[in-house]
């Protein structure tokens, strides 16, 4: 394990940065190649997966849209699609009412006020019915190469145990990321740090041990 660096409790803001771009140059060795876990051919497919991906995971979502999507090619085909038959369909994905309920509610919208293109900033995306800042920064970074903080589960619990931050509101946090994060790093952060999550820094018994940034965080074998 690195040598534990130490974080002083009233740690500036000018130092906490430099950790911040410390921990954003390991993240880079370690998960070159992270991406979002959603599978997806095109900006439509990656908002209707980050749709059904509330309370769900990535891997169950992936099981139930490639027929999905077969079957509604476009945002007009969504709009149209019978509510109780999209429930049917999505229903592994859990809150499958409230989901089909959003879903053809932003596909009539893109249909009717977008010609059927999801739009490309953030005030068109979270006017969207079951869009908020997340999934539009999940569709802004990953599909429209567009930076953003995708304050997930994982960005949330890691980000305050790395002391980035010390709230709990996501658009807190996303902000506060925004601070410390170089920009052009934003979406990659995201993806890797939720990778990081997803494999060592567990929600119960991290493996601090096996942790790359360890030595910069004020929380390393205290959880």
């Amino acid at each position: 394990m690195n040598k534990k660096t130490s974080i002083k409790k009233s740690e500036s803001q000018k130092a906490k940065k430099e950790r911040a771009r410390e921990i954003v140059s390991i993240l880079e060795e370690e998960y070159p190649k992270a991406r979002c876990h959603l599978d997806y051919e095109s900006a439509l497919e990656l908002l209707i997966g980050c749709i059904l991906s509330a309370q769900c995971t990535d891997k169950m979502v992936n099981t139930v849209t490639p027929g999905l999507f077969e079957k509604y090619p476009t945002a007009a085909h969504f709009s149209r699609a019978d509510r109780l038959e999209l429930e049917d369909e999505i229903h592994s994905c859990g809150f499958f009412r409230a989901k089909a309920k959003s879903i053809i509610g932003c596909a009539t919208a893109l249909a009717e006020d977008h010609d059927g293109v999801v739009p490309k900033t953030m005030d068109e995306l979270t006017k969207l019915a079951g869009v908020g800042r997340k999934t539009a920064n999940v569709v802004l970074g990953n599909y429209y190469g567009v930076p953003g903080i995708i304050v997930d589960t994982h960005i949330k619990r890691l980000s305050n145990r790395l002391n980035l931050t010390q709230n709990s509101d996501p658009t807190k946090i996303e902000f506060d990321l925004h601070k410390l994060i170089p920009e052009e790093k934003w979406t990659f952060f995201s993806n890797s740090l939720g990778d990081h999550g997803r494999t060592v820094c567990f929600a119960r018994k991290p493996k601090c041990d096996d942790c790359a940034v360890s030595h910069l965080c004020p929380s390393a074998g205290k959880v």
